[in-house]
């Protein structure tokens, strides 16, 4: 049962203009210390290294999934839609707002680096000794098992689901408009006006009205260029690679008994894998930085040169490479090692594939973890896929491209091109 504030909060918002939070519950759920804390990460994890105006957060993302939500949820009530559990209405805006709780600093990189899983983070900032876990169950005790549900997507009702996690979601609806408002590009935009007015709760599912095909058209080719013009950044996943071997460098550090200069109690528990809840949620990159501005004074020069090269921006340089290449790259880590560096922290082969963003899917097997298609709804209430019916839908679906690239210190290497082969000087534009 929800239980309505005297008078509703709004927040201002560049993307939606206003959030409303009408909702007891969901106000005191924002005002918890491990939503707050989502302040302190930023919503792009290194990318405001590439576009400087990337520094939005978790916090601000997650008001706008709400909101999202909210605005779904009042279309099909104002239409009266009986497919619709209008009991779930509290458990969905909830499950909107929290489900990136458990991000730490720097978002999906830090996922890649420690094999952690912000979903599961998040159940346990649920379901644990939490402030979120209270307020959840002055609901009733089940609600916070119900959220969870909902957050590892195996809630008994998948349309409350879809509202969360779908290919056609409020979590990435806003990401894309709100990435593409704060990085300043143009092609992450799309109109979300029209999707909110043309999707309908069908047979336990959310579908989309045949006459809004061409707008979700536009919304996934926005993901499609933002997928590649944002998320796989070149530059910014220099950046993830300086982050990754920063860690990666203080956790070989900490297993050889390595007497740190500084070292705070959560960042030492992430590193040695023994992290507990209480330790996560003081984790935020407000504390990381601070670990790697002392880092870049530490006596191990190998870390304080790639905490100094993070701070400071002095990324590795990339070059593209190309499937015939595996065998030159053996060949260079030789000459890396001539040249006096470690192949190991000084050469790194990045594959974009490997980003935790995707292009829209169409078909899943029933056991698979992938997200369900997108389906339109005629008006004989029969169900097509929707890159059955678009041409430009089936042209992305799937489609994966961009290149390989090398990364490597140029200021390291340009002293000794001269001993380099001029294979390795002409690849790299030496």
């Amino acid at each position: 049962m929800l239980s309505r504030l005297h008078e509703e909060k709004v927040f201002k918002d560049p993307v939606h203009h206003s959030i409303y939070v009408q909702d007891l519950t969901v106000w005191k759920l924002i005002n918890t210390p491990e939503f707050q804390r989502l302040r302190r990460i930023r919503q792009l994890g290194t990318s405001y290294l590439t576009f400087h105006g990337a520094e939005h957060s978790r916090f601000s993302h997650s008001l706008g999934v709400y909101e999202i939500t909210r605005k779904v949820i009042s279309q099909f009530e104002r239409n009266g839609y009986s497919d619709w559990p209008q009991e779930e209405k509290l458990l969905s805006l909830c499950a909107s707002l929290l489900h990136d709780v458990g991000h730490g600093p720097f978002s999906h990189s830090i996922e890649q680096i420690f094999g952690t899983d912000h979903e599961e983070w998040t159940c346990e900032v649920v379901l644990g000794d939490t402030e979120i876990n209270r307020v959840l169950r002055e609901i009733d005790d089940r609600f916070p098992d119900k959220v969870a549900a909902v957050i590892r997507k195996k809630y008994e009702k998948p349309i409350v689901v879809s509202l969360v996690s779908s290919q056609l979601d409020a979590d990435r609806m806003d990401y894309l408009l709100r990435d593409a408002y704060f990085t300043g590009v143009n092609y992450g935009t799309f109109d979300l006006d029209r999707i909110l007015r043309v999707l309908r709760p069908f047979q336990g599912k959310i579908v989309v009205k045949d006459s809004g095909m061409h707008a979700v058209e536009d919304y996934l080719m926005s993901r499609y260029q933002m997928y590649w013009q944002v998320y796989f950044h070149p530059v910014t996943r220099s950046s993830e690679i300086l982050l990754r071997q920063i860690f990666r460098r203080a956790s070989e550090l900490l297993a050889s008994g390595y007497a740190f200069s500084f070292m705070l109690d959560p960042i030492r528990a992430l590193l040695s894998g023994s992290v507990t809840l209480a330790q996560y949620m003081r984790l935020d990159e407000a504390m990381v930085q601070t670990a790697f501005g002392e880092w870049a004074g530490e006596r191990d020069e190998l870390l304080a040169d790639l905490c100094r090269r993070f701070l400071n921006r002095r990324l590795y340089k990339f070059a593209p490479l190309t499937g015939e290449d595996r065998g030159w790259l053996e060949d260079v880590r030789g000459e890396w090692r001539r040249i006096g560096l470690d192949p190991s922290y000084h050469m790194e082969v990045d594959k974009p594939e490997d980003s935790p963003y995707d292009v829209y899917k169409p078909g899943v097997l029933p056991d698979s973890k992938e997200k369900p298609p997108i389906l339109l709804l005629d008006k004989r209430e029969e169900l097509t896929e929707i890159s059955a019916a678009s041409d430009i839908i089936r042209s992305i679906a799937g489609l994966h491209r961009g290149n390989d690239y090398i990364y490597y210190p140029e200021e390291r290497v340009l002293p000794h091109a001269h001993l380099l082969s001029s294979e390795t000087r002409a690849r790299l534009s030496i």
